[in-house]
């Protein structure tokens, strides 16, 4: 009888263990995806193309080197679910909620956006040991842009039927000065918070 008491104590401890381990994982899983959710809203419709300027890849980027590859690319998968449930999670001015959102002309860059933050999470971590935060960061933030914008400008290109010169004219040029604050943004602020981290 005295040998059950420890054993069930041992249970009781590992399960206790296993579902804050669980929550732990979760909880910052489901804060990405309203993260970006919240940065997705803050957009600005440009009247030249159908593409608005938001804050969303800031937030893809950010989400995807805090969290790493694997929890990232999660946090983004499940965000794309939540869009296609029809919660109100992508941008506004993007088009229609739900599916039909997905397959619309942003649908690329949505669809980007597991690649994204994975991309982000491995090239970060995989710098780090070998070079300073800031500018693991950076690389790694301008590595997960490199998806995003290909997926994003090839879908837009296919659905819009439009040439390689136009679509690099909507799609890409008005987008560059942009990505390039986005993409110092997010790596000095992750810099800065494995700094106070380790501090």
């Amino acid at each position: 009888m005295q040998s059950a008491i420890p054993s069930q104590l041992s249970l009781a401890h590992r399960s206790g263990s296993l579902q804050e381990s669980f929550a732990g994982k979760t909880l910052p899983v489901i804060g990405a995806t309203a993260f970006v959710a919240a940065c997705a809203h803050i957009s600005l419709p440009l009247p030249f193309t159908p593409i608005p300027l938001t804050l969303q890849n800031f937030a893809v980027i950010l989400v995807g080197m805090a969290l790493g590859p694997v929890a990232g690319f999660s946090a983004m998968i499940l965000y794309l679910a939540e869009g296609a449930l029809g919660l109100p999670v992508f941008t506004p001015s993007g088009g229609p909620p739900g599916m039909a959102h997905l397959l619309g002309p942003n649908g690329g860059f949505l669809f980007s956006y597991p690649l994204a933050a994975a991309a982000a999470g491995w090239v970060v971590r995989a710098l780090q040991p070998v070079t300073l935060r800031f500018r693991s960061a950076l690389v790694a933030a301008t590595a997960a842009t490199l998806p995003i914008f290909l997926l994003g400008t090839g879908w837009f290109a296919y659905y819009a039927h439009h040439s390689l010169s136009a679509t690099w004219s909507l799609a890409v040029v008005p987008f560059i000065p942009g990505e390039i604050v986005k993409i110092i943004a997010a790596a000095g602020i992750f810099s800065s918070v494995q700094r106070w981290r380790r501090s």
